[in-house]
């Protein structure tokens, strides 16, 4: 007696494993280390997960790759989280992964630590292209959020050290989806703008999520493209992100950015007091300087005039015993040109060295007019100073009543002390 089969075709099989693993494992997380692991041109990545054991295939669509922050590479151990599907055609099953986190080590410090060794392998936080910040900016460009603390503390320094400089602010977002494109835009605004001469990138702490627009790729890129210093002042002082490694200096606070970007006013005017000193000292020598290389330029136009009326005259009586050892008449015509070329040539020579000592002159005799005290006397400024002879500096070294000498472009002023103050009364601007 026979017993009637129940034969499957292939397709029919496999359907029913297809239906059976999918409604069995419609999510799981499985754990495993990633091998052979490839990226291909659409964006999807196919590779292995593996025990000592066992393996399965996985495949991570491009849509999904997207979400993980970090690069997934073989030998890394890794969580993932998926279903389980039957791909008809070969016969396999795979694991279609959702998520993928690294075992251990959280997902954003992996990505950041991955993210600054290929960026420090290019070079990117070499110290050779870091550039020194300018010592008297004229106008700052910062890029941050116009509503958090960061710029407030950043306008409150600048505007107590030295408020009349000028102020660009490249507004974005500093958290969330899309800050990292709207930070590394705003450096870009700020350098196609022209005439920025430093850049702040601020925002103030937080967690490694909240910073992490600052860890990313874009950024780095922007700020090492950027043609003018950029100062990265994000987050509190122990925290690090890689715009930190990639800027030209970083600052522990966007407060501490503006200190180190803006110098103090009062600084500044002691600078150029010492400036004026020494150009005071030293206004004279030049004058000297200038007199000894005008002799030393004449002596030596002398001796060229001299030496070189020498070779002509004995050019000359070379000439002269050839004519009348050969005296033909054509010959006495070609050696009369010559000799008169030869006198041109001196005498143009001659001209032309006068003309660059001259010159040499006149360019020394602007310099030194350059440098004189009285010209800074003939913009409308003054030289006060007492009747012996000091120079006042500030109302602490006179009286009500003393004597004052004023020293102007032209001729002087003798006046009195009738009042003192410690402070000018005009507005500060």
């Amino acid at each position: 007696m026979s017993t009637a089969r129940a034969v499957l075709s292939v397709s029919e099989l496999t359907r029913r494993l297809q239906e059976t693993l999918e409604d069995r494992f419609p999510a799981v997380w499985v754990e495993g280390e990633i091998s052979n692991f490839r990226l291909y041109r659409s964006g999807h990545a196919y590779f292995t997960l593996k025990d000592a054991e066992s393996q399965i295939r996985a495949v991570l669509f491009r849509n999904r790759g997207r979400r993980i922050k970090f690069e997934p590479a073989d030998g890394l151990h890794v969580i993932a989280f998926g279903s389980i599907e039957v791909y008809p055609q070969r016969g396999e099953y795979q694991m279609v992964i959702e998520l993928l986190e690294p075992r251990g080590l959280g997902a954003l410090q992996l990505a950041f630590d991955q993210l600054k060794a290929r960026l420090s392998g290019e070079g990117l936080f070499d110290q050779a292209r870091k550039r020194e910040l300018p010592r008297f900016p004229r106008k700052i460009g910062v890029v941050t959020s116009t509503g958090g603390a960061a710029i407030r503390d950043i306008l409150r320094v600048i505007g107590r050290r030295f408020g009349e400089l000028h102020i660009v602010i490249a507004p974005c977002r500093v958290q969330g989806d899309g800050a990292a494109a709207e930070i590394a835009q705003g450096v870009r605004d700020l350098n196609a703008l022209g005439g920025v001469d430093v850049i702040i990138v601020a925002r103030g702490g937080g967690s490694l999520e909240d910073l992490w627009a600052f860890n990313e790729e874009p950024v780095a890129r922007a700020i090492a493209a950027s043609k003018v210093p950029v100062v990265s002042a994000v987050g509190h002082e122990v925290d690090y992100t890689i715009a930190d490694f990639v800027a030209d200096l970083r600052a522990p606070t966007p407060s501490a950015a503006a200190e180190l970007v803006v110098r103090e006013k009062q600084a500044v005017v002691d600078t150029l007091g010492q400036l004026r000193a020494r150009l005071e000292r030293f206004a004279a020598r030049p004058l000297r300087d200038l007199e000894r290389r005008v002799d030393e330029l004449t002596a030596r136009l002398r001796r060229e005039m001299r030496n070189e009326l020498g070779r002509a005259h004995h050019r000359v009586a070379l000439a002269t015993r050839a004519l009348r050892a050969s005296d033909p008449v054509a010959r006495v015509a070609r050696d009369r040109h010559r000799l008169e070329n030869l006198q041109s040539r001196m005498i143009t020579l001659l001209h032309r060295r006068r003309d660059r000592a001259r010159y040499a002159l006149q360019t020394a005799a602007g310099r030194l007019d350059s440098l004189s005290p009285l010209a800074v006397l003939g913009r409308g400024y003054s030289l006060t100073r007492t009747l012996t002879g000091d120079i006042v500096h500030g109302p602490a070294q006179v009286r009500v009543g003393d004597a004052i000498r004023v020293l102007l472009q032209r001729g002087s002023l003798d006046a009195r002390v009738t009042q003192t103050k410690e402070q000018d009364d005009r507005p500060q601007v």
